[in-house]
């Protein structure tokens, strides 16, 4: 993936000081697919290292997973685009390229699609996330989980049940439960997370 950080195809390699390619362990089963880099994200090199990535952390660790061992994280965008606005059509096009070598190298077995845009570019489906979420998805030969995007989470933080953080906790969760049924997916033991309290 170090040719990305030459590439043209589209304008925003000029609007940003590097590429954002991804974070976590290439031989996991379980990616994750977001939106594009924020500002922290640009800074640091890594995605989902912002407040909303952080918190998305702490979600998967609330059911087991472990995200620098057990996933692979990347976005559907590898640049960040100017004011952190959504990643056009063109340039989501310009970057599945990049992103469908990264599908192919890691070869996951579970997708997590966090947010509308990683549902639209990898299904064609616009919209609808509310729906979609908690659903399993089939896409050449894997298994695709659309998850509420860390970002709406922050804007909607109440702890209830029911609410975004306890569906995308239950999300997660269906996740790690189906990684535990192939052998070459364990994850690390579940740990008791009674007593934490999110975000």
């Amino acid at each position: 993936m170090d040719a990305a950080n030459g590439c043209g195809s589209c304008d925003l390699p000029f609007t940003k000081p590097q590429v954002v390619v991804s974070r976590g362990n290439p031989q996991a089963c379980l990616m994750m697919i977001g939106e594009a880099p924020g500002a922290r994200e640009d800074e640091l090199g890594k995605p989902f290292v912002g407040r909303s990535g952080k918190l998305m952390d702490r979600l998967m660790e609330s059911v087991g997973l472990d995200p620098d061992v057990d996933a692979y994280i990347c976005n559907v965008v590898k640049c960040r685009p100017p004011k952190n606005r959504r990643p056009t059509l063109v340039e989501i096009a310009s970057c599945r390229p990049w992103l469908q070598q990264q599908i192919e190298l890691v070869d996951p077995y579970v997708i997590a699609l966090a947010g509308s845009t990683a549902v639209e570019a990898i299904l064609g489906i616009k919209g609808g996330i509310t729906k979609l979420r908690g659903q399993w998805q089939h896409w050449h030969g894997r298994l695709l989980m659309p998850l509420l995007h860390p970002a709406y989470l922050l804007r909607n933080p109440s702890p209830a049940d029911g609410a975004p953080i306890a569906l995308t906790r239950s999300d997660l969760n269906e996740v790690r439960h189906r990684l535990k049924q192939v052998d070459r997916c364990a994850v690390v033991p579940m740990l008791d997370s009674s007593r934490r309290r999110l975000p």
